[in-house]
């Protein structure tokens, strides 16, 4: 019997905040139990959110500075996480953290999380596992997604098919007992870019997109990009964003009608993917389950069932998954899935950082 405590962390590309999960796992006959002890969700400093959103546009040696900054806010977070929540430190074997992406470049070999692991292990005292994305990559793989490893085992039989909306949209499903799992399209990145024209951080609930009209041919547009009609293994990122996204949809000057139809596009992939490969029930988790305008969307277009879990699940799902990760890595079991990635094997991933004290030595 396996049972060990670990903290997960994940801040995503949509920037909505630093999640923080403690969770224990359990190890029986009958598989993995896990229980989210605490959790909490962190907004970022607007100084060094608004550093994030610029980084495409940073110098190497910024870059570096803001690596350390993430860390450290990282490191400081978990402290008062742990004195809040009255966790002892050397309760928790690990924290595992996903890092904040800033570059996702498969295509040329390449991504990258920043949020210094040997900064947080330092100042924490607790070992970090970070960088779960880059193996993958070097054995061919796109890096992503690595959820899915935790979804079929950690929610089984919850639904056919795990669909978290987060800043981009990904799903996981089987087939005839392979694992298939890609990002299907934007999320909130494009929904929040709108929101915040309107002075909010995101429309919640919907409610702007509600207002708005349908624009039709922006609509089509958008429908008929390219990523789509690619095969998976296929994941997104800012760069795509940037490069083929927002030159359609940004023109859009309303910002109602701007989220009304990016809403509209959202739910119309969401959906052609479930009945494409015929599906019958979903599992939603992430930012966008709580978007209850762009749910009516997808339950109208998708006929099977729509599964929205409790909301710790649904906010702390991705923080759960990391979680899950570090224990697959102190166990030295595969984190990733070939069928999934494109990788050329299941691999065992992620970077170890001591904190420099001896009692805490590498498993």
């Amino acid at each position: 019997m396996n049972l060990k405590n670990l903290i997960g962390l994940m801040s995503g590309t949509s920037l909505d905040g630093l999640d923080i999960a403690h969770v224990k796992f359990e190890e029986n006959e009958n598989g993995i139990d896990f229980s989210i002890m605490s959790c909490r969700t962190i907004s970022y400093p607007p100084d060094l959110e608004e550093n994030i959103r610029q980084s495409s546009k940073k110098s190497v040696q910024e870059i570096q500075i803001l690596d350390k900054a993430i860390g450290l806010f990282y490191a400081e977070q978990v402290k008062l996480f742990l004195t809040d929540f009255n966790i002892e430190r050397n309760s928790i074997e690990a924290i595992a953290s996903h890092g904040q992406t800033i570059l996702h470049q498969p295509e040329n070999g390449f991504t990258l999380q920043i949020g210094c692991g040997s900064s947080l292990a330092y100042h924490t005292g607790i070992p970090v596992i970070n960088n779960f994305r880059t193996l993958d990559i070097v054995a061919g793989g796109q890096g992503a997604p690595l959820v899915p490893i935790g979804d079929f085992n950690l929610f089984k039989d919850q639904a056919e098919a795990y669909l978290n909306i987060g800043g981009f949209c990904n799903i996981s499903f089987k087939d005839n007992d392979t694992v298939h799992a890609f990002d299907v399209c934007p999320g909130n990145l494009p929904l929040n870019k709108y929101a915040k024209e309107l002075h909010q951080p995101f429309d919640k609930g919907g409610e702007f997109a509600r207002k708005g009209n349908l624009n039709l041919a922006l609509l089509a547009a958008l429908n008929t990009l390219e990523y789509y009609k690619r095969p998976a293994p296929k994941s997104l990122g800012t760069e795509w964003l940037d490069a083929h996204f927002y030159p359609l949809a940004l023109p859009i000057n309303n910002p109602h009608d701007g989220l009304r139809t990016i809403t509209e596009h959202i739910a119309e992939q969401i959906a052609n993917t479930l009945q494409t490969n015929h599906l019958s029930s979903v599992y939603i988790t992430g930012g966008g389950a709580k978007n209850d305008f762009l749910i009516e969307k997808i339950k109208t277009l998708f006929k099977g069932e729509v599964v929205i879990p409790e909301p710790s699940i649904i906010d702390f799902k991705e923080a759960l998954i990391f979680a899950y990760l570090g224990y697959c890595y102190l166990l030295n079991r595969t984190t990733t899935i070939p069928s999934v990635s494109g990788s050329e094997t299941s691999l065992c991933t992620g970077v170890f950082h001591k904190p420099g004290y001896p009692t805490f030595p590498h498993p």
